[in-house]
């Protein structure tokens, strides 16, 4: 064996290739998604699946374990800067869990989300569940067959959770949902009772889909989102790619009779892709060059979105701006549009949800695939049990497949795991928000001003300079204190419902 400077420079360039074939396969997804020709599929996701395989040998190659092994030695890890100590640790994680899988197996199941996700914008397109339910079932089947590869931790579906947030349980879950759902029950029922029921009829009209995006691109300048280094296209579901810092793309939807729905996902993805632009410079190349977990990129994706977006500070300054983008259209007060914005109301369409409800959606979708790991439940029976989950928690049943079970992409595309990221999310941001609050005493005046930058440069500094470096845990104690606390998010609708429904 070489010495450990040699074996350092051989695991380092190991890991910028496989970060070179990552952002390439990345790069051929997001074309796939946002306007490659249809007849080019079939190809494309052939394409994606070997050149996934190749990655996935390089990340499994016998050698790369031999290395990390090498580098593991105490008087080898010691000697490293804590950029290289923590993708030791990170890599060690991956590959002892990646090796299990044969190359084969992999690039198979690439293969398959690869098409499934094309198939699923069709069978929502055209409500057509049966369509896409065989792929479902072969995803279905191939994360169970990686599961029993892996190796049960404590549930079948806390192995998919540790995948997204690294350390979380369904023990926890279930303790920290249920304490939500406990707290804003019966502050739900209140906003339901109130007189002050906000008027939202104005905002159903046709709104230029031209004017929609001049509006989402001049809210993300606003914001802090360098075009320079990213891009904003529409797509059939919202989402974020961080190729590097320097190329990071989010794509939106745009609906005809809905000017919220844009703005709104346009500003939740540009929440992602301000961490994704703002990761340090010395982590580019390696794979620590991304979020720490789903749950705290999307703290940053719903901080942006409600907390700043839904704010009454924030359409002082911007809803002037949005008149004008839609002159002779939005003529009621600012202060009945942020209470439209804001209205509390059961609805079926998960990204449209208001913020209170929402954490509804996300435990319909942590229940679901608990019963799908953890008790056997068949993709054929999941439109049934989603619609009877809806009644249950929102007092509403879907009328198509395509407004239930067929409206989120994250299963076609094998993401089982990432939906309780999203109320995770949520949390954090109310927690951080809190500390924010403390430390730029003047934050609600920059948002009143449109002066949002120092509020990027303060979450630079706390989260997003660092992408994998930190774990979510030593994050959230660095940045406010205390371990995450459901109590935050709960004080922090409690103050925002009170005022607008005049509780």
């Amino acid at each position: 064996m070489t010495n450990s400077t040699q074996v350092l420079e051989l695991f380092v360039e190991r890991i910028g290739l496989i970060k070179s074939y990552e952002e390439s396969i990345a790069l051929l997804s997001w074309d796939l998604r946002t306007g490659a020709p249809r007849k080019g599929m079939d190809v494309r996701s052939q394409s994606i699946g070997n050149l996934s395989g190749q990655m996935f040998k390089l990340a499994t190659a016998p050698e790369l374990g031999e290395w990390l092994t090498a580098l593991e030695e105490p008087s080898a890890y010691e000697g490293l800067n804590e950029v290289h100590q923590r993708l030791v640790t990170e890599t060690r994680k991956e590959y002892d869990r990646s090796v299990k899988i044969p190359p084969k197996m992999y690039q198979d199941y690439v293969v398959l989300t690869s098409q499934a996700e094309t198939f699923w914008e069709e069978a929502k397109a055209n409500n057509d569940y049966a369509s896409f339910e065989p792929y479902l079932d072969k995803i279905i089947t191939y994360t169970n067959q990686f599961i029993d590869l892996w190796g049960v931790k404590g549930t079948r579906y806390d192995t998919l959770l540790d995948m997204y947030e690294p350390g979380m349980t369904t023990e926890e879950l279930d303790r920290v949902f249920g304490g939500l759902r406990e707290k804003l029950v019966p502050l739900s029922a209140a906003i339901a009772a109130s007189p002050h029921q906000p008027e939202t009829g104005f905002l159903k009209q046709t709104y230029a889909k031209d004017s929609q995006k001049k509006f989402s691109k001049f809210i993300l300048d606003q914001m802090g989102f360098d075009f320079n280094g990213g891009r904003l296209d529409e797509s059939a579901h919202p989402f974020a790619t961080g190729l590097n810092p320097g190329d990071v793309r989010i794509t939106t939807r745009y609906l005809k009779d809905d000017v919220t729905s844009a703005l709104f996902g346009t500003i939740h993805e540009g929440g992602h892709a301000l961490y994704e632009q703002n990761i340090r410079q010395d982590l580019i190349g390696t794979t620590l060059c991304t979020g720490t977990s789903m749950g705290i990129h999307e703290s940053q994706s719903r901080f942006w979105e409600n907390v700043i977006g839904r704010s009454l500070n924030f359409w002082s300054r911007y809803y002037g701006d949005l008149q004008e983008h839609f002159p002779n259209q939005l003529d009621v007060p600012m202060e009945d549009f942020y209470r439209a914005t804001n209205v509390v109301k059961p609805s079926l369409i998960r990204i449209e949800a208001d913020e209170l409800t929402y954490n509804l959606h996300i435990i319909i979708r942590y229940e679901m695939e608990k019963l799908i790991f953890n008790e056997g439940v068949k993709a054929s029976e999941l439109p049934k049990l989603w619609n009877e989950k809806y009644k249950e928690y929102l007092g509403i049943e879907p009328p198509t497949d395509a407004e239930g079970v067929l409206q989120d992409v994250h299963w076609s595309g094998g993401a089982f795991g990432y939906f309780p990221s999203y109320s995770l999310g949520n949390m954090y941001a109310a927690q951080m928000t809190e500390t924010l609050e403390r430390e730029m005493p003047d934050f609600w005046e920059n948002v009143e001003k449109g002066n949002l930058h120092p509020i990027k440069e303060w979450l630079t500094d706390k989260v997003y300079q660092y992408g994998k470096l930190r774990t979510p845990s030593e994050l959230i104690n660095d940045i406010t204190g205390k371990p995450l606390d459901p109590d935050y998010l709960v004080r922090y609708l409690e103050k925002k419902y009170t005022a607008i429904y005049k509780l």
